[in-house]
């Protein structure tokens, strides 16, 4: 969809000047003085939902200067993204800043198990507010429902606090959390403006939101029997058309994919409005913790504590978890603020991977990370954000948010940086890689074709590590945590990560290249190729002690389990909508076939499926067709694949452990079993190519028989800056229960 750097004159002004078109009509819808029905009547959108290919309006419309077979042949483009002569490799790649542990005391107001709802003036600024209107301080929706669960049993011990604004300077506050030597020497110290490179525009407030408006991403460090009270403040602006044409200033923040209940999962429905805050309680707990192991006494359920030593938890310790992000989950507007920045990581640490690479105790499986600290050290633990981003002729951040089977940039950043370099020793380095993209996949290998091992899909530790020298391509929210052996490079040598996923579109990766293929920079893709550099710098200054030992995390033995229940989902096009909720219903494209219904669009105030608690139930996912690739995300609970396309065989060894995000590939299907257990609520279950889930391809689940204070079904909250109301369910389909 973009224009090759060599494109004439006459189409880079033809390709900006369909770009400025779109953008007009980009700014329009998101201000409100137009809505989709406008357009469709004006004869700019189809009925299915895209816009019409007409030459100065859509990228894909055929060329005004189209030759038949010649160089400018071909549909009209998008211009590529301004350079400003900046060289690939020419900055240093910089670590996730991490976000302090504070006391809880330091919370004012302290925190309650439900919702705070003192009340505060508002500000006229937000739709539907006059002057003198007040709201609560506290976007959770309040009441019993709502409330934190067990949150007297366990109280938070961390608190953690951020905002979402809009891009700023640092001021000098950068929590590495290792020395210069292993961040390629950037000072903490220095404050700097928000940029995708030291040499490339600063980005103005309203095209990047990001968490305190600042970057690096930031890393949230967590440890199993530690519940951490995440405190998230809304700072974006309060009118929604302060936002470069995209994005939408209410949000809520999706801790993916953690174990706890739906108050505190980012439903896209319990969204807050700036000049709020909500308070998230993430227990950190071992899923099972009610009924297996639930008087703590298996060392390998554990989580380290400060002196070097290991505490015992309740629960599974098969169900040990290590790397999750977190991100905005607003209704329909996923994609754009995920985009625009609002996106962090949050490693988790447990006796099993307790980021000490030394200590021997028979349970720590001592991968790499570093010494100095009795748990969670990251001088070779590296999180790595992978995301394609586009902007304007001015450098400034854009997207269009009309590409409605997926939204391409074509600009590589890794931990919001384009193409840096990154410093090692030549010893073994852990990598935790998040697509954060909104719509493509990467397939990563060394420029070498030397082997990386991977150790983790999802934040799961494998059962097996798996040596490859081409990862499988990794969908959107999809994490793969690989181990690389530097040692085999000798000091002053380099090697690129590749990527060999080649995209025409937003639909699905059109090719995986070879390694050759990749770097021989003829691809149209402009993602296609290197994108990170390796500097083998140093020899380590102690010896390496991590190791990466053949047997990692088995699945939890569902055999004695009996299955409650089998399901099946169908992710396809041309949905219908049964609903008319102004808020909670959405009519787009895209949408979700339940059992033998019909293919419907999303309404968060529709329940789909409500599991029994304490059940297990075998679900089989399906690809509508057509071509997409739909990455699936069921919240709350992992799985275990069964079978691919309908055979246990199909299932590779890097699939084999357990997973939150389903590829369903062209066509395909996964079968896969869940327990559901130890929380209740409103979950969810997308696509995680994030432009089809805010276009209807999302549906609600619950767990609603725990007892009070639970319903079956449960209220459905509606969010205003007055206060959270609730209604009930607008259809509960019959083959829910």
């Amino acid at each position: 969809m973009y224009l090759p750097r060599s494109a004439s004159k006459a189409r880079l002004r033809e390709a900006e000047k369909a770009r400025n078109n779109r953008r007009e009509i980009v700014k329009a819808l998101s201000h409100g003085q137009i809505n989709r029905r406008d357009l469709l009547r004006m004869g700019l959108m189809t009925a299915a939902g895209s816009l019409v290919l007409t030459n100065g309006l859509s990228v894909f419309a055929k060329s005004a200067y189209a030759r038949h077979g010649g160089p400018e042949s071909g549909p009209t483009g998008a211009p590529r993204s301004p350079l400003f002569g900046v060289p690939p490799f020419s900055t240093p790649m910089p670590r996730f800043d991490v976000l302090k542990r504070h006391s809880v005391d330091a919370l004012d107001p302290a925190p309650t198990a439900e919702s705070n709802q003192t009340q505060q003036l508002l500000d006229p600024a937000l739709p539907g507010v006059t002057a003198g209107d007040t709201g609560p301080i506290e976007g959770r929706p309040p009441g019993p429902i709502w409330a934190h669960q067990d949150f007297a049993a366990r109280p938070p011990k961390v608190a953690i606090i951020a905002t979402q604004e809009g891009a700023r300077n640092n001021g000098g506050i950068y929590d590495p959390a290792v020395a210069s030597d292993y961040n390629g020497g950037i000072d903490p110290t220095a404050a700097f403006d928000l940029r995708f490179h030291p040499d490339l525009p600063t980005q103005n407030p309203a095209n990047v939101w990001t968490f305190n408006g600042t970057i690096p991403p930031k890393l949230v460090m967590g440890r199993y029997g530690e519940p951490i009270l995440f405190r998230h403040f809304n700072k974006l602006p309060f009118d929604p058309t302060q936002n470069a044409g995209f994005g939408r200033h209410t949000i809520s923040t999706h801790e993916h994919n953690g174990h706890h209940g739906a108050e505190n999962d980012g439903f896209t429905g319990a969204f807050f409005f700036p000049g709020q805050f909500y308070d998230y309680h993430w227990p950190i707990v071992l899923a099972g913790f009610r009924s297996v192991n639930k008087d703590a006494t298996d060392p390998m359920a554990s989580s380290p504590n400060d002196s070097g030593g290991l505490d015992k938890v309740p629960g599974d310790w098969h169900e040990t978890m290590s790397t999750h992000w977190f991100h905005d989950h607003m209704f329909s507007f996923t994609s754009q603020n995920v985009y625009k920045g609002n996106a962090a990581m949050f490693n988790i640490y447990s006796g099993l991977d307790r980021g000490n690479e030394a200590i021997k105790d028979g349970v720590n499986l001592r991968l790499p990370s570093g010494t100095a600290k009795s748990w969670g050290n990251l001088e070779y633990d590296v999180n790595l954000m992978l995301a394609d981003k586009a902007w304007d002729k001015n450098g400034q951040l854009l997207m269009d948010i009309f590409d409605f089977d997926g939204f391409l940039g074509d600009v590589m950043t890794v931990n919001l940086t384009y193409e840096p370099y990154f410093e090692v020793e030549r010893r073994k380095y852990r990598f935790r890689i998040l697509n954060a993209s909104v719509s493509r996949f990467f397939k990563v290998a060394l420029s070498d074709a030397s082997p990386m091992i991977q150790i983790a899909n999802d934040g799961n530790l494998l059962p097996k590590p798996v040596v490859l020298t081409e990862l499988d391509e990794q969908g959107i929210a999809e994490r793969y945590d690989i181990v690389i052996d530097f040692s085999r490079y000798t000091v002053g040598s380099k090697v690129w990560m590749v990527n060999l996923a080649e995209h025409q579109d937003g639909r699905a990766p059109s090719a995986d290249l070879s390694i050759a293929e990749a770097l021989a920079g003829t691809s149209p893709d402009p993602c296609v190729g290197k994108f990170l550099e390796f500097r083998i710098v140093r020899n380590p200054p102690t010896p390496d002690v991590s190791q990466v030992p053949g047997v990692l995390i088995p699945n939890p033995d569902l055999s004695k389990v009996p299955v409650a229940r089998t399901r099946q989902f169908e992710f396809g096009r041309d949905a219908q909508q049964t609903t008319n909720d102004p808020v909670s219903s959405f009519s787009g494209p895209w949408g979700i076939r339940t059992g033998i219904g019909a293919m419907l669009a999303a309404d968060f105030g529709r329940v789909s499926a409500a599991p029994r608690k304490d059940t297990r139930e075998i679900w089989t996912l399906k690809n509508g067709g057509g071509g997409w690739d739909h990455p699936i995300h069921i919240h709350f609970e992992e799985g275990q694949i069964l079978a691919r396309d309908g055979k246990a065989r199909n299932v590779p060894a890097w699939e084999k452990g357990r997973k939150d995000v389903y590829r369903l590939r062209p066509g395909g299907d996964v079968t896969l079993t869940m327990q559901f257990r130890d929380w209740g609520g409103m979950f969810m279950e997308h696509c995680h190519n994030t432009v089809h889930e805010d276009n209807a391809m999302l549906l609600r689940w619950e767990l609603d028989d725990r007892g009070a204070p639970f319903l079956r079904p449960l209220p459905t909250p509606i969010p205003t800056p007055q206060g959270v109301n609730f209604v009930p369910a607008d259809d509960t389909l019959t083959d829910a229960f």
